[in-house]
């Protein structure tokens, strides 16, 4: 009795080649077309069903018309098959596509979470006795993966100000630094690094520059087109865009996602596949939803840097920041992260939060929902009291991620507390 027919793994993309689990969408294919275009049609493959939303593969396998069909699809000699989902998923692909071309990289390899990109990286291109260069600015896990596991296998890690290229440049070892890494603007200071000069840095050394690209988004800020060799996501963030699902991701060149694919092929820090669908989902209103957050928490910035309950605000979107002439020179947009100094320090700080009604205390971001948190306690506590110092995360510090609510609602929310204080 012959089998049933199979539906194909991966459908024709738009030139009729089938497609395969490390198939590559490069944006040179699509150059003709906008930004937006891209976030609602990159990337997709229709089945046999002909379904007009993007398939959703729920499924930890793949099956074979014969023994000598799935002998070919694991030895790599039958292009366009799929094997496991830990790795070859059409879902998955479909997401790692249309991310690479947002962020104009020849390929993208999916991750579990935000920090599952940034140790796939590490596994991919450090081994024992290589060094690594990372902005002090950086998120809190971030910093630990760095400094307290990775150099259990021998890497080690010098912490700089990211503002400042001699320190870079004076921590940079011949032969020994192997990665440049940095977010950009930063978390919860919104810091901006000169993307330019610390890719011309890295190369003239043999290094990668990677830029963890969470709070800009491809919608605002392009780092590739900057220079920088590898760009990480927390897809959690802004990419889903409603707080849904985790998963992380990894863009860059096709020889270098390469080598992240094989990490994430074999240690198996995935994405699911319905996290996928989720992230698809969430990049099509991309770039409205990153243009409607930046111009509230411009709005809000504004406000708080006239109330006499604030010390500081941190927003690049502000003149007065000090990043502000750079952030124009590399960024469409400013974001929607707003972070700002009351005075009379925790205390202060924990009376503000605690007086919202609407906005979240949570330590996430990049919800349609605003959140807000006290850093020193909450994304950044498990630094040690130097650390904290060092990074600019003081007690009286407030972050707040600007949602999608009225921006009316979101100032009265916090007046609440502020006005008491002010």
């Amino acid at each position: 009795m012959p089998k049933l027919p199979i539906i194909p793994s991966d459908a024709l993309t738009q030139t009729g080649q089938v497609a395969g689990p490390q198939r590559t969408l490069r944006a040179a294919q699509f150059a003709d077309l906008g930004f937006d275009t891209l976030a609602v049609r990159a990337g997709q493959h229709r089945t046999n069903e002909h379904e007009h939303s993007e398939a959703l593969f729920l499924t930890s396998s793949f099956t074979y018309n014969s023994a000598q069909e799935a002998a070919q699809s694991f030895d790599g000699t039958l292009f366009g098959a799929n094997i496991y989902s830990r790795f070859s998923n059409p879902t998955i692909q479909m997401f790692e596509e249309r991310l690479a071309a947002l962020e104009q990289g020849e390929r993208c390899v999916a991750a579990a979470s935000g920090m599952a990109a940034i140790l796939s990286v590490a596994l991919a291109f450090l081994a024992a006795g290589d060094h690594v260069i990372c902005s002090r600015a950086v998120f809190g896990t971030t910093t630990s993966v760095f400094e307290k596991y990775l150099t259990k296998f021998g890497v080690i890690t010098t912490f700089v100000d990211l503002t400042d290229l001699n320190q870079w440049q004076q921590a940079m070892r011949p032969g020994k630094t192997k990665l440049l890494f940095c977010e950009t603007p930063s978390n919860p200071l919104a810091e901006v690094a000169d993307l330019r000069a610390l890719s011309a840095l890295a190369h003239q050394h043999g290094a990668l520059l990677v830029v963890d690209n969470c709070y800009c988004t491809p919608a605002l800020q392009r780092p590739l087109a900057l220079g920088a060799d590898i760009v990480v996501h927390s897809a959690t963030k802004y990419l889903d865009g409603q707080g849904r699902a985790l998963g992380g991701a990894v863009v860059g060149s096709d020889k270098l996602m390469q080598d992240v694919f094989l990490v994430m092929r074999a240690c198996g820090p995935s994405m699911s596949a319905f996290n996928a669908w989720v992230f698809l989902k969430g990049l099509e209103t991309l770039k409205l939803r990153m243009q409607a957050h930046s111009q509230s928490a411009l709005a809000l910035a504004q406000w708080l840097e006239q109330h006499q309950a604030v010390e500081r605000v941190y927003y690049t979107g502000l003149p007065s920041h000090v990043g502000h002439e750079l952030a124009k020179t590399q960024q469409s947009g400013f974001g929607g992260i707003v972070s700002f100094v009351v005075k009379g320090g925790r205390a202060a700080a924990w009376q503000v939060i605690d007086s919202t009604r609407i906005l979240s205390i949570t330590g996430n971001l990049g919800d349609a929902k605003s959140t807000i948190t006290h850093p020193a306690t909450t994304t950044h506590g498990r630094l040690s009291v130097e650390a904290k110092q060092a990074a600019g995360i003081t007690e009286g510090l407030i972050r707040v991620s600007v949602g999608l609510e009225d921006y009316a609602d979101i100032q009265a929310d916090l007046a609440r507390g502020l006005n008491v204080l002010g």
